[in-house]
């Protein structure tokens, strides 16, 4: 493995050069965490600096009413902010590596969305999207505009505050929900939850063989602003290394592939990719 790190424009041309000899022979599958989207102002779980925090798991959304308002009532606060968010240089620079025949989809961790609005066409979203709400009785989806609209009309007093601490999944910190009426399915009645992956649930057996397939029929991994602390993240790494894969991973700091990588970059996903996009498109 080629493990490039330190802060100086020399290593950063080296690793990158050395990206590019491995990726320019052909297309190569895009593996993404919350490192590409932090520079469209939506934090990261395990970055330096992000705060540490508890979240909810499915059991707790599921079982405890009050849980189920607390998170309601926060992912509401944090829907317009993180709603808000636009496309960074490395979102962009991935819809244009794709649409010149470089990247043959993307698969992310994200809930963002963010890929899907900077123009990226196939894209995996493996635990799921903030944008879409789904009934847990009957399986009704709805848009997130309109269970938003929802619970400000239910919800006069819940006045969003001009800064909400904002966490990766959409969520905001809030702290009484005595009064907070949750929103529940205009058909059937029953509860509603984002179509997100919660912690203590698995990803989607048919969600995940798509990504798989991405992976395997790239002639590359590239693995940006992900530690892999994520089981699904690992088990598409293994599956492009079992295939002879080479992988790149950018990231800051250590990830769990590292030992496993042809090339790592320690440093920031989307200049990385905007950089590297550059010496792909000539």
């Amino acid at each position: 493995m080629t493990m490039i790190t330190g802060p100086t424009p020399e290593l950063d041309e080296r690793g990158l050069d050395r990206a590019y000899a491995v990726l320019s022979g052909g297309t190569f599958a895009v593996l993404t965490g919350a490192g590409v989207s932090t520079d469209s102002g939506i934090p990261d779980y395990r970055g330096a600096g992000a705060p540490k925090r508890t979240p909810m798991t499915v059991t707790q959304f599921l079982r405890n009413d009050d849980s189920h308002k607390r998170y309601w009532a926060g992912s509401h606060l944090g829907w317009a902010h993180f709603d808000a968010a636009e496309p960074n240089a490395g979102h962009r620079m991935l819809a244009t590596l794709e649409e010149t025949g470089f990247v043959n989809g993307v698969v992310t961790q994200n809930v963002d969305g963010l890929h899907v609005r900077a123009g990226s066409r196939r894209v995996v979203d493996l635990h799921g999207s903030m944008d879409r709400v789904h009934c847990l009785h009957c399986g009704q989806t709805f848009a997130r505009q309109s269970i938003a609209a929802r619970i400000d009309s239910d919800n006069p007093w819940l006045s969003r505050p001009d800064a909400v601490t904002l966490n990766p999944d959409g969520d905001a910190e809030i702290t009484s929900v005595e009064r907070f009426i949750a929103p529940a399915c205009s058909v059937c009645g029953g509860p509603l939850k984002p179509d997100v992956v919660f912690f203590g649930e698995f990803v989607p057996p048919v969600k995940f063989a798509e990504a798989r397939d991405i992976v395997g029929q790239a002639d590359a991994l590239v693995i940006a602003g992900s530690s892999l602390v994520v089981n699904s993240g690992i088990r598409l790494l293994e599956h492009a290394r079992r295939n002879k894969r080479p992988i790149v991973i950018i990231n800051r700091g250590e990830t769990k592939g590292d030992s496993r990588a042809t090339v790592k970059l320690d440093a920031g996903a989307s200049e990385t990719l905007a950089a590297l996009a550059e010496r792909l498109l000539g």
